[in-house]
């Protein structure tokens, strides 16, 4: 029996009322919401194409000691005291030096009297001589004997000179005003002669001791200038000037120790503070970027850049990157924002709010 054409058709009828139903009663999709993403300017590279950490050291560091060994009986200071010249610092136990000076004096006075008597001895012989009632030979002994007890009595002299200055030794102190920066021995500790029990620093000079990578001493040789920030007050800017730097690296760190010497510190800055040290290398005209917004996904690095509210990928060229930032040579212009967090999740035309975030010298 033949079926109507109606109900043969039946099912793609209903389906295509389904799809047009579908399309008359569907709403316009919205668009999703602006992405907040965190930005920060560009900005010229300048003085901080090089910047360190260092703490800030006395140019003059002496660690001071005994020149005599014995057991300490007293340590008269502790680390961070200023001291002047001639203060007693520590004291040995004085009985053995003591007894020792006092042996020297019976030396020499033993000596003197030997060298007396052999004296007188020398002078009578001489008369007798004269008379030639002895006879050369023994006038000979006796000068012999005077002359020997003369050389006794001055090593005896001598070493009563030694024995009185060890006694002055057992009394440590320092012979210009200076820092206590480390105490290196305790009261009932036995001390060699030379090892070390305090280190003291002259604070008159003042400088900042940091380590640089053996990629950049050319760049550390090179700098016009150096300005030195104290990590305790950013506002206060010096200017420092390069001392010293290493001939050899480090064998643990593999860096080379350079020393920034700073002219005229302010009585703000203390031995052991932590300080910065940007260098001025004249000519360059890069841009700086957190190390964060620097982007590789196989292509080249690229950054993110705001502009209009949306987000668009930049290829950039990457000088170097270093503490603070990235360097980029091109690709960028400067007080563009660019991206600095969450980059790696947008895409190309997005619509973004950004936020701006503090900057470096601020975050603390």
């Amino acid at each position: 029996m033949k079926m109507p054409a109606l109900t043969r058709h039946h099912p793609l009828m209903l389906l295509g009322c389904c799809v047009l139903l579908a399309a008359c009663s569907g709403e316009t999709p919205q668009a999703p919401a602006a992405r907040s993403v965190l930005v920060q300017p560009a900005v010229s590279s300048g003085t901080g194409s090089g910047i360190y950490t260092g703490e800030i050291r006395a140019r003059h560091e002496i660690d001071l000691a005994f020149r005599v060994g014995g057991k300490l009986a007293a340590r008269l200071v502790d680390a961070g005291a200023e001291i002047k010249p001639g203060q007693p610092l520590a004291r040995l136990d004085p009985a053995d030096l003591q007894l020792a000076a006092a042996a020297a004096r019976a030396q020499l006075s033993a000596a003197e009297s030997e060298a007396a008597t052999a004296s007188a001895e020398r002078e009578r012989y001489a008369g007798l001589l004269g008379k030639k009632f002895v006879s050369q030979a023994a006038f000979d002994a006796k000068d012999n004997a005077r002359n020997s007890a003369q050389a006794k009595l001055e090593q005896a002299r001598a070493q009563h000179q030694i024995s009185s200055n060890q006694n002055n030794y057992g009394t440590l102190s320092s012979e210009f005003p200076a820092v206590v920066t480390a105490v290196l021995a305790e009261a009932g500790q036995v001390v060699s002669a030379g090892q070390a029990v305090l280190r003291i620093a002259r604070p008159e000079e003042k400088e900042v001791a940091i380590a640089v990578p053996e990629s950049r001493l050319a760049e550390m040789r090179a700098a016009k200038s150096i300005a030195v920030n104290l990590w305790a007050d950013p506002k206060i800017t010096l200017h420092g000037e390069l001392r010293e730097l290493s001939p050899a690296a480090d064998p643990l760190t593999r860096t080379y120790a350079a020393r920034i010497r700073i002219a005229y510190p302010p009585p703000e800055m203390r031995l052991g503070m932590t300080a910065r040290v940007a260098l001025d290398t004249a000519g360059e005209e890069n841009l700086r970027v957190p190390l964060g917004a620097v982007l590789d996904q196989g292509q080249g690095p690229l950054v993110w850049v705001v502009a209009d509210g949306k987000a668009m990928p930049r290829p950039v060229k990457l000088v170097r990157f270093q503490e603070d930032g990235a360097v980029i040579g091109e690709g960028l212009k400067a007080g563009e924002l660019v991206v600095i967090a969450g980059a790696g999740k947008l895409v190309a035309g997005q619509a973004v709010t950004p936020k701006t975030a503090n900057p470096p010298e601020r975050q603390h």
